[in-house]
């Protein structure tokens, strides 16, 4: 267990991301139940009866899901109690944590047995809609207790009210978005869908709202001042979740204003509105990954030392000519001091001690050849994604050869899987199942796998006649795939600041890539004689967000 201090810290982010998407689909669903699915049942006729059908599974399925994935989390955090604390399996039940998540592991399976079997029944013995709502505060009231606010010993109150409003808010808006699209596949005419599309669009402006006054509301308790937002890794991911925000309210935007168009013109094509929508439960999904992060660090208002400040970010991200040639491994801090370990062991005929242990903790020594390592293995990268980004665009203008632009990727892929890590398998002494339990190392194969099934399938995609629509949605699946790890991802660097200089390059690439991916949707999904403009922008789009990653790529440093 200790060897997977690491490891498990990583899952628990994960873990938590999936807890949270799954509790906004559960309590969004049944929101979309209660709001929208009840009220409008008798003026849709069969497809009102389908939509209440679908709903409520979507929400059950949800409700269940959220139950099992927050007993998982319980069970993991109390064995690394147990293993890293000494605490009795009995004394972590009265932890504050496994009791706020007993209480919504009950509510979620109470919500979900409900839904299952009186959800869509007929109003006489369908489940009341008081009984829904109360579930639904009871699991956002525990969810509440195990936030940042719950754990302030000043504000505690008006945090707390701010941290049950924002998840209310995201869960109305964001989670009900996966109902809203079921809705609009089940109505065939303008009408309904106008009527649908309006009453879906009061409860997004009431989640915006929700969302907007708790967010203020955090930003001004938990970061306090500009220097917050940019000099703390809290502050970064905050400013990146309201990028994300701001993304999602364009789309919502577009869309509110085509639902208010039917209204004039009932024969507008909606397919426009079921798209954007599908990307926004994809930026939401991104969302909900950010904020499990932000579980793991501490408030801006709390970190007064290791800030980085304004003149350090403008010194670190000052382009210079980049490094295209690399040290040797051996002159790197960890194969020396394993050689060095080596030796002492070899004069006192004793079996060698291993210079680190992936996954027990500890952070592995650096120096000044590693961050050149480190860079070169960024800059050449950069070339790789740049050079694509280009041809990419060659291809958009109609180059045919062009199109095997994503080969190149392929041996991007085959260079991280050898560069990446030096100190494990295949160029280190660490064994290639040993360097899972080092949380960076396992993020970056994970990288590896990404990158190459990207290059393969969408290259099929480019060269295949009729591929398959299934292979073609690889790239902006693996697109937002790509930006939540990069969300997610961890650096094991000892120095807060030099650590947080390294996310705020990649917060960018991470939104970026989830543009691209979006765009790519967006250009596959739209319909080519409804949307030719949505479309053609779309496909300009994503290639110069690739084209954008690689020059910051680049521009990457470390010292």
């Amino acid at each position: 267990m200790e060897l997977l201090v690491d490891v498990f810290g990583y899952l628990s982010i994960v873990l938590h991301g999936l807890t949270i998407a799954a509790q906004s689909m559960a309590l969004g669903g049944t929101l979309f139940l209660i709001l929208l699915g009840r009220p409008l049942a008798a003026h849709l006729g069969i497809p009102g009866f389908n939509i209440l059908r679908g709903t409520c599974r979507i929400a059950a399925w949800s409700a269940a899901a959220l139950a099992l994935a927050e007993l998982t989390a319980i069970t993991m955090q109390s064995l690394v109690l147990i293993s890293t604390a000494g605490l009795s399996p009995v004394g972590t039940l009265t932890a504050h944590f496994v009791l706020a998540g007993l209480v919504k592991v009950t509510a979620a399976a109470c919500l979900a047995w409900l839904l299952f079997r009186r959800g869509a029944a007929v109003p006489s013995t369908a489940a009341p809609a008081w009984t829904l709502l109360l579930l639904v505060a009871i699991v956002l009231i525990a969810a509440t207790l195990t936030t940042h606010a719950s754990a302030r010993l000043d504000s505690r109150v008006p945090l707390l009210a701010a941290a049950w409003l924002h998840q209310f808010g995201a869960a109305l808006w964001i989670g009900g978005i996966p109902s809203f699209l079921l809705a609009l596949n089940y109505v065939q005419d303008a009408g309904a869908w106008r009527l649908v599309g309006a009453r879906f669009s009061r409860m997004s402006m009431a989640g915006v709202a929700s969302i907007l006054v708790s967010g203020i509301v955090m930003c001004v308790y938990y970061i306090g001042d500009a220097p917050g937002f940019y000099g703390t890794a809290y502050g970064v991911m905050v400013s990146a979740k309201i990028a994300m925000f701001a993304m999602l309210l364009g789309l919502g935007g577009l869309n509110f204003l085509l639902v208010e168009r039917l209204s004039a013109a009932p024969g507008t094509p909606i397919t426009r509105l079921r798209r954007f929508a599908e990307v926004e439960a994809g930026i939401g999904a991104a969302i909900f990954f950010t904020a499990a992060s932000l579980t793991s660090v501490p408030p801006a208002i709390d970190l007064t030392q290791d800030r980085v400040t304004w003149a350090e970010i403008v010194e670190r991200n000052t382009p210079v000519w980049p490094k295209l040639a690399g040290p040797d491994r051996d002159s790197l801090a960890l194969p020396a001091m394993q050689a060095r370990l080596d030796a002492e062991a070899a004069q006192r005929r004793a079996a060698p001690q291993a210079a680190f242990v992936p996954g027990a903790g500890e952070l592995p020594p650096r120096n000044a050849n590693d961050i050149a390592w480190s860079e070169y293995n960024h800059h050449w990268a950069g070339l790789v994604v740049t050079l694509a980004g280009l041809l990419a665009l060659l291809h958009r203008a109609g180059i045919r050869w062009a199109r095997h632009w994503p080969l190149i990727f392929m041996s991007l892929s085959v260079f991280l899987f050898f560069r990446a890590d030096p100190e494990v398998w295949p160029l280190g002494d660490i064994g290639f199942w040993d360097s899972l339990r080092d949380v960076e190392v396992l993020q970056h194969r994970l990288c590896v796998v990404l990158i190459a099934v990207f290059a393969w399938f969408e290259w099929r995609v480019r060269t295949v006649p009729s591929p398959r629509r299934a292979a073609t949605l690889v790239f902006p699946l693996l697109c937002a795939g790509g930006a939540v790890l990069l969300l997610t991802h961890s650096h094991a660097i000892a120095n807060v600041k030099d650590q947080l200089l390294i996310e705020l390059t990649h917060t960018p690439l991470a939104l970026a890539g989830l543009a691209a991916g979006g765009a790519r949707w967006l250009e596959l999904r739209l319909n080519a004689a409804e949307n030719p403009a949505a479309i053609r922008v779309a496909s300009w789009v994503w290639p110069v967000c690739v084209l954008g990653s690689g020059l910051l790529l680049l521009a990457y440093r470390e010292a």
